[in-house]
Order: structure tokens, then C-alpha cells, then sequence
């Protein structure tokens, strides 16, 4: 019979020819979502022989996985602040790149403060139901085009319980029609689709073939959301508000520019750990 350690050791040399990073902690990450178990508790069982039903499992998952399809598609999930999220194909995955935006909430904002915030593209909930469960009284509004990742993010509201917390509406920021159904805010967060069409084809094999094209690209210059949440924030945020949004790598100069002298005040940028400009946060006068 196929023990735990043998299938790790033939499936991690078939994902290593196939190509795949990291092939040992794929392969060991998928086996453990199979058996329902950690890491840690695969290496404390690897005398214990598989079943036929979770060799066959095994098997169908790690092809996948060959196929670049990416992890957190094929578990059904990924940890994000210390989290853990439900994760389908019409979602975006989430990034570790992420957690600054949070980060550099957290640093303008008390964690008992009243506040009134609009998360724009939703995806899978992690930014909204992050900051709902680290500000007990904020009420939010996460707002996205795709009715699939709508219901994504209300899955994991109630997962995390903060489902009483955060308003799931499905709507297209770049409509005109979009800005007249919301109300004032105190602070609106995004991470937008910011990849440039010219770079799209350019990216890893795992995102072109598998992930939400939408949700990666404007297909445009990589500025469209900027622009448009920039100019919908001039008018939705209270006196003294604050947008933050993820940038990608180089994007910044750019998108300072975008912010109106007129408007707004106080344009912070925030780095990374690779020291890439990744969070712009701007106040309304």
C-alpha cells in the first residue's frame, strides 16, 4: 500500500519535472487538505498507508496542480492575516502584498472608532471582513461587478461571523450610475485591477490560464480603477476621509499624480518588504 511518504515523494518529483515551485510543499499542502490535517501532522504519520479513495483524490489534485492550476484553487482556500478564507476560480487569489493595506489602515485608525467604510472589488472578502474583524463598530460597504465573488465574500463574512457587519452589494464602479446609490464615507480601501494589458501576457502561466481576467487587468493602461475611484472618492468621502489602494510595481508616480492638490492633502506611499511602492493613501481636505 501507498504510504503518506511515498505519495509525497512521487508526487514531488512529478510536479518538480512538471515545472512547479516549491514542488515538496505543494505536493504535501495538497495531501494535507485531502486528509484534513497540517503539515506537521503528515510528517508525524508517514508510515500510514492511503486509501483508495484518497490515492485516487491525490492523484486527480496533484494533476492539476501539474497543470499550473494554482493551489488555492484546488484546496478551496488560503490564509490571509492570520485568516482563513474560502477561495473559488471567480475570485482573484489573494497576495501576502495585501496585508499592507490593512497595515496601513490600522495605523490611521483606533480599533474602537466609529467609522463608515467602502471596499471597492470585493473578491473574496479579505479586505472587508479583515477590517471588520479588527474595527468591532465599523460598518461597511464592499461593493463588486461579479456576482460569483459577491457571494464569495458573503460566504466568508459568515465563516468569520462579521456577516452583520459588512453590506455585500453587486455593483460596476465604472458605471455613472454607481455613485449616485452610495452614501459618505469615512474611508474607502481598493485593490483594484492594476495590471496594464501590455503586461498581462507577460505574467505567470497559474494567472493567465486560471485566474479572473477582470480581476487582473483593466485592459487598459493599469490606471482606469485609479482614475475613476480617485474622482468617486472626491465626492464620497467625509472632510478628513482617507482612500487607500494597492498599487503594482512602478505604478506610483503615476497614480500620485492622479490626486488633485484641490481635493486632497497628505499623500503617504507605503513599501513592501521588497521595498516596491505598494500602498497610496491620500486625506480629503
Amino acid at each position: 500500500m501507498l504510504t503518506i511518504l511515498e505519495a509525497i515523494q512521487l508526487s514531488t518529483d512529478y510536479l518538480a519535472k512538471k515545472g512547479i515551485e516549491s514542488a515538496r510543499t505543494n505536493a504535501e499542502l495538497i495531501l494535507a487538505n485531502i486528509l484534513d490535517c497540517t503539515r506537521l501532522k503528515l510528517y508525524l504519520s508517514f508510515d500510514r498507508p492511503l486509501s483508495e479513495e484518497e490515492k485516487n483524490k491525490y492523484r486527480d489534485d496533484i494533476q492539476r496542480r501539474g497543470k499550473f492550476e494554482p493551489l488555492q484553487y484546488i484546496t478551496g482556500k488560503t490564509d490571509f492575516y492570520n485568516l482563513e478564507f474560502d477561495i473559488t476560480p471567480d475570485v482573484l487569489i489573494p497576495r501576502p502584498e495585501t496585508e499592507f493595506l490593512i497595515e496601513a489602515v490600522i495605523a490611521k485608525y483606533g480599533k474602537d472608532e466609529n467609522i463608515k467604510i467602502l471596499d471597492i472589488g470585493s473578491g473574496s472578502g479579505i479586505i472587508s471582513v479583515t477590517l471588520a474583524k479588527i474595527f468591532s463598530n465599523a460598518e461597511i460597504i464592499s461593493i463588486d461587478i461579479n456576482p460569483a465573488a459577491v457571494e464569495c465574500s458573503r460566504r466568508n463574512a459568515e465563516k468569520h461571523q462579521v456577516k452583520g457587519s459588512i453590506s455585500f452589494e453587486i455593483m460596476d464602479i465604472l458605471s455613472d450610475e454607481t455613485e449616485a446609490k452610495l452614501a459618505q464615507f469615512d474611508l474607502i480601501v481598493s485593490n483594484p485591477p492594476y495590471v496594464s494589458l501590455d503586461e498581462y501576457s507577460g505574467l505567470q502561466k497559474e494567472i493567465i490560464e486560471y485566474e479572473p481576467k477582470e480581476a487582473v487587468t483593466d485592459y487598459s493602461d493599469g490606471l482606469t480603477f485609479y482614475k475613476r475611484i480617485i474622482s468617486l472618492s472626491a465626492g464620497r468621502l467625509n472632510s478628513g476621509g482617507r482612500l487607500f489602494m494597492e498599487m503594482g510595481k512602478g505604478q506610483a508616480e503615476n497614480i500620485r499624480q492622479l490626486f488633485s492638490g484641490d481635493v486632497f492633502d497628505g499623500i503617504e506611499i507605503i513599501n513592501d518588504l521588497q521595498k516596491i511602492e505598494r500602498i497610496i493613501c491620500g486625506r480629503k481636505k
